[in-house]
């Protein structure tokens, strides 16, 4: 049971700090998607460091060093407590974020996680010595089923009831419990037989084996960062929407490595087959793109089966119990392979998000090896299934790029410029898109460049806003600058100050949109996260400060807190107006602005347009909620023109802060 508790505490604590962690640094970075598939990849090399120290400290320390080394850097992680990383890493803006996150992860979080990682091959190593002619491979269950109770633990029960600071107190005292646990079975599990006393008759691994280790590893960790970054682009990068995937990937080791042989690769071949032409079919359809139930009811199953076959696979090809070590490394190796191809080797190779095409791809190439040696009607199906898959892939890929006048990919995600008509043609038209999302579009001819569109047209609650400023001169604040539009109400003497996060994002708007340099007002940029740059500036005095970030793809939670709403409050004039803007195909933030409105003392009115697009292409359905301290400035009549309701608050639910939100309650 010593070996049992053990192994199950190192395993929660090793999966509780992932979502613990991104979630404190996630406002640093904008919110980003990047954010955790940056974490994941520290957690998977990081998890091969530790059991590259497992592997050796278990195959060649001897006597009482192999305790007493474990039993100092646990001591030593102990000191490096609480893990919870300084005001000093908090970026300013000029930092590579994925550098940054990997330094600050290191330094707040590396020695305990280091050894958190080791101990799971180093238990069961220590186990086959105490316990031989047992079966240490169903401690990894254990370890994973730890891991599982960690995953579902945290959005349900963790996260609801304990801020960051409580998080950050209960896993240090959880990881000090562990440390002496740890310490206890490192003391009294016997020592290591001499080398040359070690049996001889155990056939020596095969080069063949090591490489599928290492490829079926790779796939599984791949396919997970891929679907979660699917998925997460278009709704929100959140603990709830990360931890889904993670969690079947979890419970696919249980299964496969339990040893009751749940895993039948007679039945998978044909279930998994399925499920890629079903993925591959969702790629190149996109009736169903925004479709969150039939993603989610998709790509979820399609992870889990995926996921099992490279695992069981896994177990089927395992080696004897003195091998277990070197295989765990493999497959540590692998997962740490995934994971650099598709965080950092994807967003430097593609300009579009191909990773996920590729990795069902690199799926259907196994399952065809695997399973030919099954039958005839499998060798053949194997086969279809991959070329199906690689010409969907291959479509999705061409389709991406098609009318897009320029591309390009960085840590905040892809943006495209597309480009319909010709020069000279009034109809002329340039639109920005980051991911799958339209971010503002522009009638290039001089007749019409002037011209508001989409989202920011006159009638829309950011029109109704700014018109209610009257005739003086205005100081405007946008977080959020895509293509610029806002711009173009600017007047003499007015000022507009964009704040972005995206470096490109500036140079696209300068460089193939005009509505900056078009504009009569004084244009000011600001590069970093919005939030963070706020704080550090001193009041802006801003008569309309827009918050222009939760169009439909993954929102930015902590630009809609209770805590952010204060800081906009103090950069806006006594009348002044934060504008939300809440358009958002998955998600009703309006209650959301509300509650947000009501705890700093302010009003909140919901500005709706729902035009005829067919009629007027222009303009795009808008939802904007308006919030002020001074509820006169919101009767103004240019505001009270446009289709206006009372944004509807919901008492019984909680407020957003810093610590907490709830995107279920939100779902449309």
């Amino acid at each position: 049971m010593l070996y049992v508790v053990t192994i199950f505490l190192s395993s929660f604590l090793l999966f509780l700090v992932q979502p613990l962690i991104a979630r404190l640094i996630l406002p640093w970075f904008g919110g980003s998607a990047a954010v955790w598939t940056t974490c994941m990849l520290f957690f998977q090399v990081l998890l091969l460091a530790g059991y590259a120290y497992a592997h050796l400290l278990a195959r060649f320390a001897r006597g009482k060093f192999e305790a007493l080394l474990h039993s100092a850097l646990l001591a030593a992680a102990l000191i490096t407590l609480p893990i919870a990383p300084g005001e000093f890493w908090k970026p300013d803006g000029t930092q590579e974020p994925i550098s940054w996150i990997l330094l600050l992860l290191t330094g707040s979080v590396g020695l305990p996680y280091f050894l958190l990682a080791a101990n799971s091959p180093l238990l069961q190593a220590w186990f086959a010595r105490a316990r031989p002619g047992e079966n240490p491979y169903r401690l990894f269950a254990v370890s994973n089923l730890g891991s599982l109770v960690a995953l579902l633990g945290y959005p349900f029960v963790v996260e609801p009831y304990l801020g960051g600071t409580g998080q950050v107190r209960l896993w240090s005292w959880l990881f000090a419990a562990f440390a002496l646990l740890c310490a206890a079975v490192a003391w009294r599990t016997p020592q290591a037989p001499p080398r040359e006393a070690e049996s001889t008759a155990i056939a020596p691994v095969r080069k063949r084996d090591v490489a599928l280790w290492l490829v079926l590893s790779a796939t599984g960790s791949a396919l997970l960062l891929a679907v979660t970054n699917h998925l997460t682009q278009n709704v929100a990068s959140v603990p709830l929407l990360w931890l889904a995937p993670l969690t079947l990937y979890l419970a696919t080791f249980i299964i496969a490595f339990e040893g009751k042989g749940w895993y039948r690769p007679q039945w998978m071949w044909s279930v998994l087959l399925v499920w890629i032409c079903g993925m591959g079919w969702l790629i190149v359809d996109t009736d169903y793109q925004f479709e969150l139930g039939v993603q989610l009811a998709m790509f979820l199953p399609g992870l889990f089966l995926g996921c099992l076959f490279c695992h069981g696979e896994l177990y089927r090809l395992r080696p004897a119990a003195s091998r277990l070590t070197g295989f765990y490394l493999a497959i540590s190796a692998g997962g740490a392979i995934g994971g650099l191809a598709v965080a950092v080797g994807a967003p430097l190779a593609f300009n579009g998000y191909y990773e996920l095409g590729v990795t069902l791809v690199m799926l259907a190439v196994l399952a065809a090896l695997r399973f030919t040696p099954l039958n005839i009607i499998a060798r053949y199906a194997s086969l279809a299934v991959l070329l199906g898959i690689a010409a969907a892939a291959t479509y999705d890929g061409m389709r991406y790029q098609r009318d897009v006048r320029m591309a390009t990919r960085s840590f905040y995600g892809v943006l495209r410029v597309k480009e319909y008509g010709a020069p000279g043609e009034e109809a002329h038209l340039r639109r920005l898109v980051h991911g799958a999302i339209m971010h503002g579009e522009q009638y290039m001819h001089d007749s019409f460049r002037r011209m508001l569109t989409t989202y920011y047209h006159e009638d829309s609650g950011i029109g109704a806003a700014l018109h209610s400023i009257g005739e003086r001169p205005a100081r405007v604040g946008v977080i959020g600058l895509g293509t610029g539009t806002i711009a173009a109400y600017g007047r003499e003497g007015d000022v507009y100050r964009f704040y972005d996060i995206d470096s490109r994002v500036m140079q696209i708007a300068l460089q193939e949109f005009t509505y900056l340099t078009d504009s009569k007002a004084k244009i000011e940029l600001a590069l970093g996260d919005a939030r963070l740059t706020l704080e550090r500036e001193e009041p802006q005095n801003f008569d309309v400060l827009a918050v222009d970030a939760f169009s439909s793809d993954a929102i930015p939670v902590h630009l809609i807190t209770r805590e952010a709403l204060g800081v906009y409050l103090k950069h806006v004039k006594p009348d002044g107006i934060v504008a939300f803007h809440v358009s958002n195909r998955f998600l009703d933030l309006v209650p959301v602005v509300a509650r947000l409105a009501k705890e700093n003392g302010a009003h909140a009115l919901h500005v709706r347009d729902d035009p005829d697009e067919e009629a007027d292409s222009r303009r795009s359905r808008t939802d904007w909620v308006l919030v002020s301290r001074d509820p006169a400035r919101l009767k103004r009549p240019e505001i009270q023109e446009r289709t206006v309701v009372e944004a509807e608050d919901r008492p019984d639910w909680r407020t957003w802060t810093d610590d907490y939100s709830n995107l279920i309650q939100i779902l449309k």
